[in-house]
């Protein structure tokens, strides 16, 4: 559900840095940034220290143009010496910790190296792991309310593991980082990846990327991608039942970010409906794909974004899935389509659901 950009009078006449129930938050998509790729050179080795500080590579842009007055953040996230959106940790406190009685959260970067996915893995593995000891340096040990992610290069998925191995116990470090682009991520050439989770006692988040598709490409335009993302999702959820990965690793869990969720009833529906018919093509699925999800809890879904419903479709909807224990809150700081803790849930949800969603879940989650 997109929001209001920076707190407004309304949301700064409930109790300073609470929501108006006075209820904590726990957002689990907020994206810091560096200023520029400059930033990581001191964390990266050689010789891609050397082949960086060249400036021969600019990074992966977008294939598109951003129609929002500040691209794809929002316009008053930019700090005042030109860095971009939720590069300022000061700017970032004011805007979202201080404003919104945050709690803890999950940081989730906008460095995905798997973008870089047809050449030169080596590099993109090298700039995982510089941007990984750039976040603790600069953004973890800052600040005891911020969790990271370890970022990896899964088109390396052997490296990617190394990488968990080598980043994945330090404590504020909660879950793998797998930016969604063409490969669903229950193929098992990932299998690497989730072993190392898992023997680390990782999360796995999803999240969406900008070069992720619909099923027929990303279309004509930005407005048309931005409404196929959440079928990126639903691949994924299918990907990780059908090739048993459920199954196979059964201490881990998997977190969809930015991906909606008012879709998921359709999707239990759909994927129990085949399993009836043809299940016998994929045996190692042990159980109805729907209780992955709605009784074991395998998956949750952050909130942001949200489509504009009503209190009582947000229930009815909840109904459908069977379970009110799979939504966590999200704010998707500092994109332009930022959701409030104050105005992003419709005002007569109940309030014992309202903490399941604003903190409860998501604490019990991460387990921190």
């Amino acid at each position: 559900m997109s929001t209001m950009t920076a707190p407004s009078e309304s949301d700064a006449s409930s109790a300073t840095g609470t929501t108006p129930a006075g209820l904590p938050v726990y957002d689990v998509d907020v994206h810091e940034a560096f200023k520029s790729l400059d930033d990581l050179l001191p964390y990266l080795e050689e010789p891609w220290r050397t082949l960086m500080g060249r400036g021969s590579f600019k990074g992966i842009t977008p294939p598109y143009a951003k129609w929002a007055s500040g691209g794809g953040g929002r316009a008053d996230a930019k700090p005042a010496d030109g860095g971009p959106p939720g590069s300022d940790y000061d700017l970032m406190c004011e805007q979202l910790m201080d404003a919104y009685n945050i709690k803890k959260v999950v940081l989730t970067g906008y460095f995905f190296p798997v973008i870089m996915e047809d050449m030169q893995v080596e590099l993109a593995s090298a700039l995982a792991q510089a941007y990984n000891d750039y976040q603790i340096d600069q953004w973890l040990n800052r600040d005891e309310r911020f969790l990271g992610s370890v970022h990896v290069a899964p088109q390396d998925p052997q490296a990617a593991a190394a990488e968990i191995d080598r980043i994945g116990e330090h404590p504020q470090m909660v879950q793998v980082m797998l930016a969604m682009t063409t490969r669903a991520y229950g193929d098992p050439f990932y299998f690497p990846i989730y072993e190392a989770a898992e023997r680390r006692g990782l999360r796995i988040a999803f999240h969406q990327s900008t070069h992720v598709q619909g099923a027929c490409g990303m279309g004509r335009y930005y407005i048309e991608r931005h409404m196929l993302i959440p079928q990126a999702t639903m691949s994924q959820c299918i990907s990780l039942l059908c090739n048993g990965v459920f199954d196979r690793f059964p201490d881990l869990r998997f977190m969809a970010l930015e991906g909606g969720w008012t879709w998921l009833p359709h999707v239990l529906w759909r994927m129990d409906r085949e399993y009836r018919s043809l299940r016998q093509e994929i045996p190692w699925v042990k159980k109805m794909p729907s209780s992955y999800f709605r009784d074991d809890k395998r998956m949750l879904f952050a909130t942001q974004p949200t489509e504009d419903i009503t209190a009582d479709e947000w229930l009815k909807t909840q109904e459908l899935i069977g379970s009110d224990d799979l939504l966590v809150f999200a704010t998707d700081y500092p994109h332009f389509d930022f959701d409030s803790p104050i105005r992003s849930l419709p005002a007569r949800l109940p309030e014992d659901l309202k903490r399941k969603i604003l903190f409860d879940t998501a604490h019990e989650f991460y387990g921190v």
